[in-house]
Order: structure tokens, then sequence, then C-alpha cells
């Protein structure tokens, strides 16, 4: 807890059961309060060794839900929880849990409601072993995205990302993707709210128990990244109304 405010992490998880032990272990419990595991039907061992790191708060899915569907379990279930500050961490320790502190106090000190841990300030991408052809396909998406939103961000594409209460009330993330565009109509919705998002430096890992998507599965996520940039901007000129953008009741 920090400055009164509920911490809980969330794991959004899918075969994490080699990792999952080094990710839970580097988490800062002195201002954490709660961690939460959704597990998207994984394939290993993931949920006994959630219960044996006495992981308190686990939910199951019956069905694999993807990347998208997984984040909803976890930002619903954090809220239910009462939750005032939300992080959400890929259990595969490609993204150090060493800046959850950072990101958090950041938003426990109302400076601002989201901040993401950006892989590209910096040269860390590259240094982590990133796929040259990722990096390039990072650079042009998030060039596009920021011309498109009238944004400076350094990259839309990062997996680590905490959120203030405020926001997971007010965008309504339950009516996006499943799929791993989810991450890109998120932050096109905290920029059509109105919220600014703070980025800091965060090294990343590439090995081979890292989670990835594969090319295909990237060239649609691509697509997707373009389609949801053109949908802000035409609802931004009023050309075109997405009912996504709209707040939640």
């Amino acid at each position: 807890m920090i400055n009164g405010k509920k911490v809980v992490v969330v794991l959004p998880a899918y075969n994490a059961a080699k990792t999952l032990e080094i990710t839970y272990q580097e988490i800062d419990f002195t201002i954490v309060d709660e961690v939460i595991l959704v597990d998207d039907k994984s394939k290993d061992e993931t949920i006994k060794e959630a219960q044996r790191l006495g992981i308190k708060h686990i939910v199951k899915h019956q069905e694999n839900k993807g990347y998208g569907g997984n984040q909803k379990s976890c930002y619903n279930k954090a809220l239910e929880l009462g939750a005032d500050i939300v992080i959400m961490l890929h259990p595969d320790y490609q993204y150090t849990p060493k800046l959850i502190p950072s990101m958090t106090h950041l938003i426990a000190n109302d400076l601002y409601q989201v901040v993401l841990g950006s892989r590209i300030l910096g040269k860390g991408a590259l240094a982590g072993g990133m796929p040259w052809y990722k990096y390039v396909a990072n650079r042009l998406l998030t060039m596009f995205q920021n011309i498109m939103m009238n944004a400076k961000l350094s990259e839309y594409h990062t997996g680590y990302r905490a959120f203030s209460r405020e926001v997971l009330e007010k965008v309504n993330y339950n009516v996006n993707s499943d799929n791993f565009v989810f991450d890109n109509q998120m932050l096109a919705q905290i920029w059509y709210a109105g919220y600014e998002i703070a980025e800091i430096t965060c090294p990343t890992k590439y090995f081979d128990d890292a989670s990835s998507i594969n090319i295909k599965n990237s060239s649609v996520y691509g697509m997707g990244v373009l389609k949801t940039s053109l949908q802000f901007r035409l609802q931004k000129w009023g050309l075109a109304k997405y009912s996504y953008f709209a707040k939640q009741e």
C-alpha cells in the first residue's frame, strides 16, 4: 500500500510454470498488497506452481479466452478486490518486477493515471534480444499511432502497464478484443478519455521460455493496430462513431 492506496499485481498467465517463481520472487511485497494470477487454460503446471508459491487469488479459465480475454479477467478481479492501483506484469519474466515500485509511485502520488514500462526508451530492446523484425515493426507502428493519436509515446506495444482504479472504471475495456490488439484498443480508449500516459525505461529479456507471438499472429496484430489508430482519428474528427470509445456505465 502506498499513500493509503491498495496495490494489486495481476499476472495474465499461459504456460508460465517455468518462469512464474522467479517473477513472483522479485515482486516487492512491502508495497504490493495482493497478487492475482489468471490462467488461460495452460497446458503445463502453471496452476500447481501458483498454488505452491502461495498465490491466494487464482482465476482459472475453463477455455482459452486469448490475451485480451485474460486481461479482462485480471482487471475485473482486481477491481473486485478493491484495488486502487493495478500493475499488469507478465509472468514469463520478460519484464522485471523490480520496476513495480517506480511505476506505482507515479500513480500513488497523483502524477499520472497510467504508466508504461517502455522497452524502446534507451537501448534495452535490441540489447535484450528483441528480434530485429519486431523492433522495426514496433517503430513503424508506433510512428503511425503517434501521428493518428497526436501523441508522443516511445511504444504502444509493451506488456508492462500500471493503471489507477479511476482509469479502469472509466474506459470500457470489457468490450475490447480478446486477442492481442486489446492492448492497443485500451491505450486508444485512455487517450480518448483525456488521460496522460507516463513511460519509464524498462529492460527486457527474450529467451526460450518467454512468451512470444508468431509472424502470422504478429501480422494480424499489426493490422489491428492500424485499424484501431484510424478508428481513433475518425472518431476524433466526428466522421465515425465506435462503441468501445464510450465510457463505462
